[in-house]
């Protein structure tokens, strides 16, 4: 008799995959643009959320998924914008899965919602690999991650449209290449979408803001 021989995470990455695809169809058959933010800890990515629903609440009506492996701070920062948000805790997992974000979508108010944005778990390994069936891919790294991030973990770069330089403002005081960061992520993706950007300052902020209206063809 012939033995095969399955990896699980090949098997659950299948499984993964298939749901992903229901999350996409729920997604659009909602009219609901969606952006999944990933990026290491610490890189910004709630502070940009928080800039960002502030600015467009009001003309492009928003939730958020919220990932993190314990805890409800992060949401508990976004709570003052008034917005529908649901909280998911991995208990461990340094990821969120389509399955967890099928259950987040089915505990939102989707016919309120025009664009809808999921804050990864913070990792720039484990997320890259599941799909969770949105429209955009999105990478935030910050100057203080270091030049060599999109050659150490090529697949997070490879499989995201965008990707947002954070704490721009930092630049005077750190010893952090730029242009030898740039030629790093492009090497590892040439058709990446580069934005330079500071979350606290605001510092070229409104390239994100315009990206972000013309995905919803505001």
């Amino acid at each position: 008799m012939e033995i095969k021989k399955i990896e699980i995470g090949e098997n659950l990455l299948v499984e993964n995959e298939k749901i992903a695809k229901e999350n996409s169809e729920i997604l659009k058959g909602k009219n609901i643009v969606s952006v999944n933010l990933m990026g290491p800890p610490g890189s910004g990515k709630t502070k940009i959320l928080e800039r960002t629903i502030s600015m467009i609440k009001d003309e492009i009506p928003c939730g958020v998924i919220e990932g993190d492996i314990a805890g409800l701070y992060d949401s508990e920062r976004l709570r003052p914008l008034n917005i529908p948000i649901v909280q998911i805790n991995t208990g461990g997992a340094c990821h969120l899965e389509a399955l967890m974000v099928k259950k987040g979508l089915e505990n939102l108010p989707l016919d309120e919602i025009r664009l809808l944005f999921i804050e990864n778990v913070g990792n720039l390994v484990c997320p890259a690999e599941f799909s969770l069936g949105v429209d955009k891919n999105v990478v935030v790294v910050s100057v203080t991650d270091g030049e060599d991030k999109p050659a150490k973990y090529p697949l997070m770069f490879k499989i995201s449209e965008v990707c947002i330089l954070n704490k721009v403002d930092l630049l005077k005081n750190l010893e952090f290449d730029a242009d030898l960061f740039e030629k790093n992520l492009l090497r590892t993706n040439e058709s990446i979408k580069l934005m330079k950007i500071s979350s606290l300052t605001g510092e070229n902020f409104s390239q994100w803001i315009n990206y972000i209206r013309k995905l919803v063809k505001f």
